[in-house]
């Protein structure tokens, strides 16, 4: 067996050790998710007793049964790592589907994040603005702050219902005096 093959194997094993832990545990799968990732050591290892392991999808990968492979399902690998920018952002590089044939489904496996998540976000800076995907990244901005300044998404702000005062200093320091003009008449007119 290959040095390689076994260092594979002691990447995974310990990740889908740390998954199944919980707990204090679930702290390390962030670092140990980057790695197995970076090096693409769930591609190709050999389990402990001996068998040899290729996988094509990381989907897949994460789904076996273990020693094969993690035994989990891709949203609790998401949830997480939902903290660790950097760990989203591999997780859905590697579970994007190959050129060349929709993959987005398979299994039941849900592989595109959906709505407003900051896994989505990732995906639509690192494709239409890498210099803000970078920032995010470095953790010079949030996966929010960069698409606002994108103009993918507008800026907004939240305003207290039950303060008038408070409410017209939320307005008056996120709004334009044009701004506030178009709001004065439409709260006058409605």
């Amino acid at each position: 067996m290959s040095d390689t093959l076994k260092r594979n194997a002691h990447l995974v094993e310990a990740l889908g050790s740390a998954l199944r832990e919980g707990d204090h545990a679930l702290g390390t799968v962030p670092a140990l998710l980057k790695r197995v990732l970076a090096e693409e050591s769930w591609r190709e290892f050999v389990t402990q007793r001996g068998e040899h392991v290729e996988h094509q999808r990381f989907a897949d990968f994460v789904t076996t049964l273990p020693l094969k492979g993690l035994g989990a399902t891709v949203d609790l690998v998401r949830r997480v790592v939902a903290d660790d920018v950097e760990a989203l952002d591999l997780l859905d590089r590697a579970l994007q589907a190959p050129r060349g044939g929709d993959q987005s489904k398979r299994n039941n496996v849900q592989i595109a994040p959906a709505g407003n998540t900051k896994e989505r976000a990732l995906r639509r800076l690192r494709s239409d603005a890498p210099e803000l995907h970078a920032d995010v990244l470095a953790g010079r901005l949030t996966a929010h702050a960069a698409m606002v300044e994108a103009g993918f998404r507008p800026k907004t702000f939240t305003v207290r219902a039950d303060d008038a005062a408070s409410a017209a200093r939320a307005l008056r320091k996120y709004m334009t005096p044009d701004q506030l003009a178009a709001l004065a008449r439409l709260l006058v007119e409605g």
